[in-house]
């Protein structure tokens, strides 16, 4: 049998051979992975554990809580909190940031997460996920939201749990991509594959169809042109794929190619769109990149955006290379 590579031992290597992490962002990232195992946990007992159905809550976006969302948000808090490793935490659950209690040591590092990617799935059984990102916090004293706004190009690690037939965790330090599985009997995860790549073309879109009548005119082109097919101007048949979990759906892309789209569109016209910058754009955007593929707003690559605001919102085309590209041509076509 092969020999299997626990995630510590990656990360070990990571810290020891490769140079690419300290060994305080390896702890850091042990503590996440514990976490996730938590919620995955959760999520798999779904109404044997009381943990389905709404939390009659709202977040500070304005949408309806789930009982699991709250659920994540106190697992990821609390595993985190203690250990040394981080000054404060940043959710998309939670209005403003979380430092962490002067009890506490203060570590160097700043975290943000999407608790529960998804949720909107939880009470249908379809794949869920926790979405992360890790940041230096800047030299200086205390720490505020402002330490937190910066651009995703200063993240030094990201990655997703996806919480489906297997539990997967997918992990960049900025040394490409690596995917491990949980094994639940043992309770630890397994490297299950290194290197993942994007394939540069494909025939598979990803976007929410229900929104077409509110789409911009490039974005509305670029579908019009994949639902063309081989009769059409790109010469080949698309299939779409749309799961409605960001999670789900940029996992299968990471897998095997594709391309994922949740543009601006006419109902908010005054945000720039749907999706998190910070908790969800940029992890997702340098995972992307760290496979080969491509992630812009239509206009600029995601992770040279500059956040003004905790909970900023921006578009996001991510995926296969020369379709990110593509759609992001026409943004500046007349």
């Amino acid at each position: 049998m092969p020999k299997r590579i626990f995630l510590t031992r990656y990360l070990v290597e990571q810290q020891r051979l490769e140079g690419h992490i300290p060994p305080e962002l390896r702890l850091l990232l042990e503590v996440v992975a514990r976490a996730c195992k938590r919620i995955s946990q959760a999520v798999n007992k779904g109404a044997l554990g009381d943990v389905m159905g709404s939390a009659e809550s709202e977040n500070v976006q304005g949408e309806m809580q789930k009982k699991l969302d709250i659920i994540a948000n106190e697992v990821l808090i609390e595993a985190n909190e203690w250990g040394g490793h981080l000054a404060a935490m940043a959710s998309e659950e939670m209005e403003g940031i979380y430092v962490v209690p002067n009890r506490y040591p203060q570590g160097e590092y700043l975290l943000m997460f999407d608790p529960l990617d998804g949720s909107s799935n939880i009470d249908v059984n379809v794949s869920i996920g926790t979405i992360f990102s890790v940041l230096v916090k800047p030299e200086g004293a205390g720490v505020s939201e402002q330490d937190f706004l910066q651009p995703g190009t200063k993240q030094v690690a990201a990655g997703y749990c996806v919480y489906g037939p297997q539990t997967t965790l997918v992990l960049t330090v900025g040394d490409g991509v690596a995917v491990f599985t949980l094994d639940r009997e043992q309770g630890s995860f397994i490297l299950t594959e290194e290197d993942l790549r994007v394939p540069e073309d494909t025939k598979e879109f990803a976007i929410n169809m229900s929104n077409e009548r509110h789409w911009a005119t490039p974005v509305t082109r670029y579908i019009d042109e994949c639902l063309q097919g081989k009769d059409g101007v790109r010469g080949k048949d698309f299939n779409m794929r749309w799961v409605g979990s960001m999670v789900a759906d940029v996992h299968r892309i990471l897998t095997r190619g594709g391309v994922f789209l949740y543009p601006w569109d006419k109902r908010e016209p005054d945000k720039a769109g749907k999706l998190r910058l910070m908790y969800e754009a940029n992890p997702m955007s340098w995972l992307i990149e760290q496979a080969g593929g491509m992630a812009t707003n239509g206009k600029q690559r995601i992770m040279e955006i500059t956040p003004t605001k905790l909970h900023e919102r921006v578009s996001v085309f991510m995926g296969s290379k020369n379709e990110v590209e593509r759609v992001t041509r026409y943004h500046s076509e007349p």
